[in-house]
């Protein structure tokens, strides 16, 4: 039987793969980079058996698949390329050493930590992976050994890339590993390394059936197919080898690697988990500057995502738009107007109405917040009392992290008992 993993249920199983091909039907659509996919077949390598220190995988694999031939794209699981690279660390068997131990290994292999729920611990790797504890696997290895994922996962795809070819193969590798996803259960295998073969199928440009210019539709091809070579693996068989068979100018060329697939920090727009975003946002209103040239650099609007303080019921508009005459302190309007620094870029005033609204259930009532003029808010207290002007405060602070959550910078300038915050498009 070929046994997977329970994943929060009973055990998966199914009747072994031997043999014959696993064949799939034909794959009608454009051609991809050659000749269109008239079906793939997707093999398992048996009686590898265990890899340790120094092994050559090269060799193990063509013993044990003879039948490799040009074209071939092997899968080869991260785990057997650690073991052979000797990416191992000795740990104790058991006991809260062993724990402390496994943290410690967390710990140097992590480059960050995206998110945190009890003894779970999402990280982003060194080498820029984001996984659960930075790929640090225990299960295949004797008890007193961690395998750590390899150093350079590419690299060592087109280290096995040359010594095939070197046996006269010219074939694409992919070196996988499993990982869970966001937004959905169940986990699947990825492409960590790749050589001799382009991680991509690029359809930017392609015209489809309904005449529509397809803008971003790429392909992430080697996880598709080390997520196929899966299949035949599972997880307790002794197969960390699968031949994908079929797919078109596999091993025809060197390609940028698996690489390639990794977001940069730019364009990652999940880069915290829900509560750690949370904590951040709070972190970045604690801090915020008296102005924008304090500042390192613009308001992430990931990092302050939510009302600081939870509204005390829906947001009532009439309380933060009276005018500044209604202050307590008759000298306020007076002292506040005075010459306004100019926002350095226009700001729409539907962005300032929304960060009005989210403190607009939490201000002092009787608070006086006026939008003067586009990128200007007049404010007042609604008292000149020491309670009144150190809760004014604090409304103002409230207003300004409500601003920096719309990507918005604020400086803020005190005359009197009043404040005149300045907004400018962060």
């Amino acid at each position: 039987m070929t046994d997977g993993p329970a994943i929060d249920g009973p055990t998966i199983s199914g009747p072994a793969i031997d043999g014959p091909a696993i064949d799939g039907p034909a794959i009608d659509g454009p051609a991809i980079d050659g000749p269109a996919i008239g079906g793939l077949e997707v093999l398992p390598v048996r009686g590898i058996g265990d890899v340790t220190a120094g092994d050559d995988l090269a060799a193990l694999i063509t013993a044990n698949a003879p039948w490799l031939r040009d074209g071939d794209v092997l899968v080869v699981t991260s785990k057997i390329v650690s073991k052979a690279e000797g990416r191992l660390v000795e740990v104790p068997a058991d006991g809260p050493e062993r724990e402390t131990a496994r943290a410690e290994v967390l710990a140097a292999e992590t480059r960050r930590v995206v998110a945190r729920r009890g003894p779970t611990a999402i990280v982003q790797t060194h080498h820029g992976f984001v996984m659960a504890a930075a790929g640090i696997d225990a299960s295949n290895v004797d008890k007193t050994h961690l395998v750590l994922l390899p150093a350079d996962p590419d690299a060592s795809a087109r280290s096995l890339r040359t010594a095939l070819l070197a046996r006269g193969l010219r074939v694409g590798v992919i070196v996988s590993d499993t990982m869970g996803r966001a937004w959905r259960n169940g986990l699947t295998d990825v492409a960590l390394g790749a050589a001799g073969i382009e991680p991509f199928r690029d359809h930017r440009g392609e015209i489809d059936p309904y005449g529509n210019e397809l803008q971003l539709t790429q392909m992430a091809v080697i996880d598709v197919l080390a997520a196929a070579g899966e299949l035949v693996k599972g997880k307790c068989d002794q197969v960390p080898v699968a031949v994908v068979r079929g797919y078109p100018g596999a091993g025809a060329a060197e390609a940028a690697g698996a690489v390639a697939l990794l977001r940069d920090a730019a364009s990652d727009m999940f880069s915290l988990g829900t509560a750690e975003a949370r904590a951040e946002g709070l972190r970045a209103a604690a801090t915020l500057p008296e102005s924008p040239a304090a500042q390192s650099g613009p308001a992430d609007p990931v990092e302050i995502s939510q009302p600081l303080v939870p509204a005390a019921g829906p947001a009532d508009p009439a309380k933060i738009s009276q005018p500044l005459a209604s202050a307590a302190d008759p000298a306020a309007p007076a002292a506040i107007a005075q010459p306004l620094v100019p926002a350095t870029r226009p700001v729409d005033s539907g962005v300032i109405a929304r960060a009005l609204a989210t403190v607009a259930g939490v201000v002092a009532e009787g608070t006086s917040i006026d939008l003067a003029s586009p990128g200007v808010l007049r404010c007042a207290p609604p008292d000149a009392t020491p309670a009144a002007l150190i809760r004014f405060g604090a409304d103002l602070h409230r207003l300004r992290a409500a601003l920096a959550a719309e990507s918005l910078s604020s400086a803020v300038t005190y005359a009197g008992t009043g404040a005149t915050i300045t907004v400018s498009a962060a």
